[in-house]
Parts: C-alpha cells; structure tokens; sequence
C-alpha cells in the first residue's frame, strides 16, 4: 500500500526504537523522509539503506536551530512536507519532587516538550503555504496518570497531549492536522537509558521487556516499536484525514483498569482495602443475586 507516494516526513529519534520502525514503515508506502538524529553512525547507516528515499541530519532536539533545520531541509530536498513526527527523547530526571533539581527539571521539558513545540512551530508555514499537512507526537501513557513514569517525564508527556490538542485547535483552519499517541509498554532501549544504562545494557533490557512484558496488561505480549509506526502511519495518512486534537492510546489496554479487571484471578483492590475475603465478597454477591 503506497498511502506516502509522493509525500514528504520529517521523524526525529529517528535512528533506533520508534523513530526507526517509522521511518522503516512510511519507506515502505513510498514517502521520502529526512531522518533526524544524535546518533550520526546510525543515522548515515539508515540514509545508506535507503538510498534516495531517506536523508539523514544530525539533530539535538534541545537546540532549536538544529530542529528548524530539519524541518527546512524536507522543503529544501523534495519541495514539500507532509508529515513531521516529533518523536525524540528519553526518560529525563528519574528523581522524586525533593530529588529533582529544577534545572533537571528544565532540561526534561526541554527535551520532552519544548522540542515538540520547536518541530511544530517550523512545520506550520510550509505546511500553511501547502494547505495540508499532520503533526503527530509523541506522548506516553505516563502523561495519563501518575505511576507510569517518574515525575519530570510524566509531567512532560502529560504537557505534550495538551500541547497537541490546542494546537490542534489553532491550527485546523490553515489544514493542518496535530495528534498524539501515548506509547504503552514497547520494548525499546528507552526504558534502560532512562535509569543511565550503557546502550547494550539497554537494548538487552528491551529484549527482556519483549520477552516478558505482555503480563501487565490485557493483550498478552509486549508493545513493539511497529505498533506505534503504524498508528503513526494511519495519522498522518489520507486515511486519517478526519482525526485531529486526538491522543490515541497504543498501550495493549495497559491503561484500562487495574488487573482484576482483566485477570479473573487477580485480587480486587476495593475488596482488599475493606478487608473482606474472596469467599465472604463470593457469598454477598450470591446474596444479591437471591
């Protein structure tokens, strides 16, 4: 299906994770795609691969100039732009609210968000001069609510979904499409960089999330990095040229309700903070039902 014939994408984290699997998936349906990335090894190797269908440009997201470059440089090389996927970042300060300096604080938001501002603010006149185009960004289930990730991160991603859905509403009129996707559990290296892991460590924590991690949630594997491509695909696609101001949850239904409400044989929550037993809840249901 060649839904991004013609089309132009600008992915940032581009090099490995999420970023890759995307880029990987917008190549296959025909788009051309400047690839933007800190990692310049990976980054060239991914422009080798796809030789005349990808562009690589060193990117540190945090730095403004670095990012409007990227976004120019899809104008600039193929004339056009259609899809910027605003995707860079890791886990930022790990630290509780006594532990986090505010200046770690700034620098979280600076990679998390500020850089999702910086990638749209640049797409908006191309796009305008277009008529059309899509945002997408992304968020995580940690913007949802608290215990998905640490404070510094989950305020961020929490921040990203808001930031989509007004500019959603500011920039609708001009054509131009901006969403969210908020990331479950995927098995990517992100999780192991964001405790300071060396990146092998990293990616082996990844494999164990893949091999492991479908117990947490209702659809019993790991969420890979594809799922998000795809979502990613969809968005900025035709076919989802009626959906915007939305933040779509790719999470395997990890957000749907604590366990009992998917494993039958998980203890109720409720139930256990007023001390009632499996069998006496058993007996009092059976009495209800009398």
């Amino acid at each position: 299906m060649q839904r991004y014939a013609d089309k132009v994408a600008v992915v940032t984290g581009a090099a490995s994770g999420i970023g890759l699997a995307t880029v990987e998936r917008l190549v296959s349906e025909g788009a051309r795609v400047i690839a933007a990335d800190i990692q310049v090894e990976k980054g060239q190797a991914l422009e080798s691969r796809f030789a005349g269908s990808v562009a690589f440009m060193a990117c540190d997201v945090t730095r403004d100039a670095e990012v409007e470059a990227a976004i120019a440089a899809a104008d600039q090389r193929f004339g056009r732009l259609d899809l910027v996927f605003n995707n860079a970042g890791v886990g930022g300060s790990m630290g509780t609210i006594e532990q986090t300096p505010v200046e770690a604080m700034r620098r979280t938001l600076d990679l998390l968000l500020v850089s999702v501002m910086a990638g749209t603010r640049a797409a908006v006149p191309i796009m305008r001069r277009q008529g059309a185009g899509a945002i997408v960004n992304t968020a995580s289930v940690a913007g949802l609510q608290a215990g998905y990730g640490p404070l510094a991160y989950s305020t961020a991603k929490a921040a990203v979904i808001h930031f989509s859905r007004c500019a959603a509403a500011e920039l609708g009129s001009a054509g131009i499409r901006v969403n969210s996707i908020s990331p479950g559990m995927i098995a990517t290296s992100i999780f192991g960089a964001s405790f300071g892991m060396a990146r092998p460590v990293a990616d082996q924590l990844a494999a164990l999330i893949a091999e492991k991690g479908g117990g947490v949630q209702p659809i019993a594997r790991a969420g890979r990095p594809e799922d998000i491509a795809a979502m990613v695909a969809f968005l900025g696609s035709d076919e989802g040229a009626f959906v915007t101001g939305a933040n779509l949850l790719v999470d395997g239904g990890l957000t749907v309700g604590p366990r009992n409400a998917w494993d039958a044989n998980a203890p109720n929550p409720f139930l256990e903070a007023l001390g009632i037993e499996p069998e006496q809840a058993q007996a009092m249901a059976e009495a209800m039902r009398g």
